[in-house]
């Protein structure tokens, strides 16, 4: 089962996040039938999208994180939601490297605008590339620790440990802060051995029985359906749909998060409208 628990420690002046994404990431694998590098580095961006998903607040909140290599070294695209469905594919040309080129976020809170910021990618490590897009896009101080294991083609590991420093922090739980976060320097390891619940019993006290921490279930989970296509479809009019199926055969969508391909002949065509 995935898991991310949410509380307050140090005088409730850090958050907390403990996530465990084991399943998350062996879905994913089995979706896109990912190498080891390439599981190693989409299971570590989607684990970051289930953090960044468990911080919205909105009823229509959404978030999505885009990695564009440098070259023609390909993308990696993230995005969950409120629900914290989270969902994913890596371009096969990149190898599952990061090296070279930059990395969005946009945050939609149902809010006004959505936010957007960017960084410059730091190197191959998710955990350091994600620190670097809060230092330098919402200047809030973060540690990241995330990490994946992968074993004979299936992931025996996923998830990390998240820390923020709130407003006014004091420096002795600056300091605590980040004395703990140096438990957790290969932190696929720690979550193989502890799991989320032991990793909150043998590092952070007990927290979990507290009453303001939260658990939350992550799933991948698509938000793609062939309705939702039959209505882009219907938005193309009538004439240039069956133009398409003309010149195609078929009117074909493929959704690249989920895998999914979408097939419409001209007699489905003709029934939608």
């Amino acid at each position: 089962m995935n898991k991310l628990y949410k509380a307050l420690i140090y005088d409730n002046e850090v958050s907390l996040s403990v996530l465990e994404t084991t399943d998350l990431v062996n879905d994913a694998i089995k979706i896109h039938n990912l190498d080891e590098n390439s599981a190693k580095t989409l299971g570590g961006l989607l684990t970051a999208a289930a953090y960044m998903s468990g911080c919205l607040k909105s009823e229509k909140g959404a978030v999505s994180l885009t990695v564009k290599a440098s070259g023609d070294a390909g993308t990696v695209s993230v995005s969950g939601d409120i629900n914290l469905h989270i969902r994913g594919y890596i371009d096969g040309s990149c190898g599952g490297k990061l090296d070279g080129g930059y990395l969005t976020v946009i945050k939609d809170d149902g809010f006004f605008r959505p936010f957007t910021g960017a960084c410059e990618l730091a190197g191959n490590d998710v955990s350091e590339n994600l620190m670097q897009y809060f230092d330098k896009s919402e200047q809030v101080p973060t540690a990241v620790a995330i990490g994946v294991n992968i074993k004979d083609g299936k992931c025996t590991a996923a998830g990390g440990v998240v820390m923020q420093l709130l407003p006014g922090t004091k420096q002795e739980n600056m300091d605590k802060a980040e004395e703990r976060m140096q438990a957790f320097v290969n932190a696929a390891d720690v979550v193989e051995e502890y799991g989320a619940d032991g990793i909150l019993s043998a590092f952070f006290e007990g927290i979990a029985e507290r009453e303001h921490t939260y658990l939350l279930l992550p799933e991948y989970k698509c938000n793609c359906s062939r309705k939702k296509i039959e209505n882009v479809i219907l938005s193309l009019g009538k004439q240039e749909a069956l133009k398409i199926c003309e010149e195609e055969d078929k009117i074909s969508v493929h959704c690249h998060y989920c895998n999914t391909d979408y097939n419409f002949t001209r007699d489905d065509v003709l029934k939608l409208f």
